[in-house]
């Protein structure tokens, strides 16, 4: 069985899919598969049509915490797909941190605050610990970033 959480209608965040997982993934219709395992590849399945996968090699530690600028590679991926009405799945191992932090940073950019994008998160998914030190730090990090970004774009 799949372990996956629908946050909203176009955002899920999930543990570790496989190739076995492969006939339950085609019948959700994600448009997006994210990643966020660095240890390894997703399996050669989800690289072939009807999946479209964006691996991001990330690590769960306090030492090697998750970049704004990966954050943003994902947040860029995700909003097109969005806009079109599509589906995204975003993944790790255990989907509790590196998947979370993700879609919270998905969420922040589709209008939610850091906290609102927590709660979001903590609700649908009891897994999820983006309260974590380092994992909620990025996360506040990604909306400071952002929220000054759209502070510059408005003064030009």
């Amino acid at each position: 069985m799949i372990d996956i959480s629908k946050i909203t209608d176009y955002l899920y965040v999930g543990s570790k899919v496989g190739k076995e997982h492969a006939d339950e993934l085609k019948v959700l219709n994600f448009n997006l598969i994210i990643s966020m395992i660095g240890q390894m590849p997703p399996d050669e399945i989800y690289t072939l049509p009807p999946f479209k996968t964006l691996w991001i090699k990330t690590y769960d530690t306090f030492f090697t915490p998750i970049s704004i600028k990966k954050l943003l590679v994902g947040v860029e991926a995700a909003l097109p797909v969005i806009q079109n009405k599509g589906k995204i799945l975003v993944f790790c191992m255990q989907g509790k941190r590196r998947s979370v932090a993700m879609a919270a940073a998905i969420l922040i950019s589709m209008g939610h605050t850091g906290e609102e994008a927590i709660d979001l998160l903590t609700t649908a998914r009891t897994v999820a610990d983006p309260r974590r030190w380092y994992i909620h730090r990025q996360i506040k990090a990604f909306e400071k970033y952002l929220r000054k970004k759209e502070l510059s774009w408005k003064r030009k």
